[in-house]
């Protein structure tokens, strides 16, 4: 085939890498998207309501699954490092009112698509879904499975905080169907967790996994923090040690983004006590290393997974995908989100609910869907999403494929190539032929080098949104 994509990083395969990791962190450190979607949520716009989202829910297949988002964005305690849209609520009536109005937010999605839909997965996050009183979990988990069908292998997951997560919540959630759950741990040194507001010894999480054990829910993920205040190299390594004994199926490994003119509460964090993105740089490398000591399996970006692990099978096979939940093994393309703040992923573009839960209430309990932003997609944001997508999940891409299947022509690879030739001549990316390769020194860099095929960043720059690449 002659219409190959072309660039001078076909002729530098054996080149070596310039610089070394320090100066790599230098040049590659400015803030980039987590790409957990493409568009992402930066792009999005107003001109998505709730009659463009129901229409697009009028047209779903009935013979394609879908997964189910549920946003809690109810906390026990305000964490400063956090960027989600959550709150502490220390009385139950706002809880119970949100329970009522998602309730009636399901029944609305239902009613919007003309057949049943089968559910092949259910992500509960937030905030902190165990803030969900028993009787609340119960009711929400009823009426989903009166309006949809649960595949008899659906996956049942949730976010939980362990400092509110009693033993009698994880039986309910158990009997429920809950068969993951993602333990939120952060770091383990008390210096750090003082400086984050959240205090959670080893033992509160041990017990907590333990549980959770012992009444059938045997998957357990643990997500880890670097780049927080007060963190060292000692710490982290302290950190991953404690967290191994407790043998996770999986580990999130992410940085902190400290972005305080978006969210407030991280103001309450002193910025003399940040690692510069050098000190994040070996935070990283050193816990990854760690894990990797511990039998962990490297996942794409930031996760880790033991080798029996369904996400480890599915990455081996390419079979892994990438959405706002992060990194799965569910392979369904459409996912309906509900609560305030939650974005659904069809095949016509993405829909986000109005982040307010005021403003959302008062939609649903209209009886009008609450979407207020999102984007419809186009071909060539199809086209660039699949680059994107193979990169962050597979660490490579075979342009000669993408550009046949969806009938682009060769040229338009151009600008994006001529972006990656220092990461080329830095050693990060390795183009052979019609396929771009990470090399496991670009591996920390994964967000720089899908940014290079981002148009929205090569129209109008990368937002200050956005976390640090390191």
């Amino acid at each position: 085939m002659n219409d190959r994509p072309n660039s001078k990083c076909n002729l530098k395969q054996n080149c070596k890498p310039r610089g070394e990791p320090r100066s790599l962190v230098d040049k590659y450190h400015g803030r980039v998207p987590r790409y957990t979607s493409y568009p992402t949520a930066v792009n999005f716009g107003s001109g998505i309501g709730a009659d463009q989202y129901s229409s697009w829910l009028a047209a779903l297949s009935p013979d394609q699954p879908l997964s189910l988002y549920l946003h809690i964005p109810f906390c026990g305690q305000l964490c400063w490092y956090c960027a989600c849209h959550t709150g502490v609520s220390h009385r139950r009536e706002p809880i119970v009112g949100y329970v009522e109005s998602l309730l009636r937010e399901i029944d609305l999605v239902a009613a919007a698509i003309p057949h049943r839909p089968v559910v092949s997965a259910l992500h509960l996050g937030g905030g902190s879904p165990n803030m969900l009183s028993i009787s609340d979990l119960a009711r929400l988990f009823t009426r989903l499975r009166e309006r949809f069908t649960f595949a008899d292998q659906a996956t049942i997951a949730a976010e939980l905080d362990p400092r509110f997560l009693t033993h009698e919540w994880i039986r309910v959630a158990a009997r429920l169907g809950l068969s993951r759950a993602s333990i939120g741990v952060q770091d383990l040194d008390p210096d750090v967790q003082a400086a984050i507001n959240r205090i959670q010894p080893f033992e509160m999480v041990a017990q907590s996994i333990a549980a959770l054990r012992r009444e059938g829910v045997t998957s357990i993920n643990v997500d880890l923090v670097y780049g927080l205040p007060r963190q060292t190299l000692h710490g982290v390594r302290t950190t991953i040690d404690q967290v191994a004994t407790l043998e996770p199926d999986r580990v999130a490994l992410f940085g902190y983004a400290h972005v305080p003119w978006m969210m407030p509460r991280q103001k309450l964090i002193r910025e003399d006590e940040l690692p510069d993105s050098r000190q994040r740089y070996q935070q990283q490398l050193v816990a990854g290393n760690r894990l990797q000591e511990a039998g962990y399996h490297p996942i794409g970006l930031d996760h880790f997974s033991l080798p029996v692990d369904d996400l480890a099978i599915a990455a081996e096979n390419g079979l892994m995908k990438r959405n706002f939940q992060g990194y799965t093994s569910d392979d369904t393309r459409t996912v309906i989100g509900l609560g305030a703040s939650s974005i659904s992923s069809l095949e016509q573009g993405y829909a986000q609910n109005c982040p307010d839960v005021r403003r959302w209430r008062e939609d649903i309990d209209r009886g009008k869907l609450a979407t207020c932003r999102g984007i419809a997609l186009t071909h060539e944001d199809r086209f660039w999403s699949d680059i994107i997508q193979a990169l962050m999940c597979d660490l490579e891409v075979d342009f000669i494929d993408l550009l046949r299947r969806w009938d682009m022509p060769a040229s338009v690879l151009a600008p994006a190539l001529a972006r990656l030739d220092d990461m080329q001549d830095d050693g990060l990316v390795r183009l052979r032929g019609s396929v771009l390769a990470v090399t496991r020194l670009g591996r920390p860099f994964l967000r720089s080098i899908c940014a290079t095929f981002d148009q929205y960043i090569a129209d109008h720059g990368a937002s200050p949104r956005h976390a640090r690449a390191i």
